[in-house]
């Protein structure tokens, strides 16, 4: 995204992102604690707004150089009566509360659960090139493809162990699911709405500041 402000602080509509992500889960009946993990500067020097939602049940915690180190971190904060855990990108703004239930149902039922699109548009793979205009390589079926998005959900055991194999067998996982996959347990999809995008470019900024305004 580029700039000071570290998107995830980023107005939308006048709220914080990071606000906006949050208020679905902190409103949900069945939370019982938050964990926002940040950059250990951000962590201890949060701003207002954030500063004055913590304690309690909203926690705020250093993070790692990558989403697996933050994850872990993050579990690692979570008191032990918290047996289901969701995971949620913090610059995913507009979290439906009916995707949130239906993740939590199948996490309670001993799988994993991610909210997830099917994919729309025809997918090309490129040459491994260096040019500006790649040549494509080949066209990709999309049929019974889905673009994962979050909250992803499992019963906490389970995530733990799938975490601690990946780490042990020096893994990265570019998301939990993938771990606990890898680990041959079962993770279903929750069909879910393009609608709870990921900011991550200025268009994407532009896309959920005109979302912010039809809510």
């Amino acid at each position: 995204m580029g700039g000071d402000v570290p998107k995830q602080f980023l107005p939308i509509g006048g709220v914080p992102m990071l606000l906006r992500t949050l208020r679905p889960f902190l409103a949900h009946p069945d939370l019982h604690t938050a964990i926002v993990v940040l950059a250990p500067e951000l962590a201890s020097s949060p701003p207002p707004w954030l500063g004055e939602l913590a304690g309690g049940t909203l926690r705020l915690v250093s993070g790692g150089a990558a989403r697996m180190d933050s994850v872990e971190a993050g579990l690692g904060a979570l008191p032990s009566a918290c047996q289901i855990v969701l995971v949620h990108d913090g610059a995913r703004p507009f979290p439906s509360a009916g995707v949130i239930d239906a993740v939590i149902a199948e996490a309670r039922h001993g799988r994993g659960a991610i909210a997830a699109v099917p994919l729309a548009d025809t997918l090309k793979e490129a040459e491994d090139s260096t040019e500006a205009r790649p040549p494509i390589r080949r066209t990709v079926p999309r049929a019974g493809l889905w673009r994962a998005q979050t909250p992803q959900g499992f019963p906490r055991a389970l995530l733990e162990r799938a975490m601690a194999d990946a780490r042990r067998n020096r893994v990265l996982g570019t998301d939990e699911a993938s771990l606990v996959e890898r680990l041959g347990g079962q993770v279903v999809l929750v069909p879910d709405s393009s609608l709870n995008l990921k900011v991550t470019t200025r268009d994407d900024l532009l896309l959920a500041e005109a979302l912010a305004a039809e809510r």
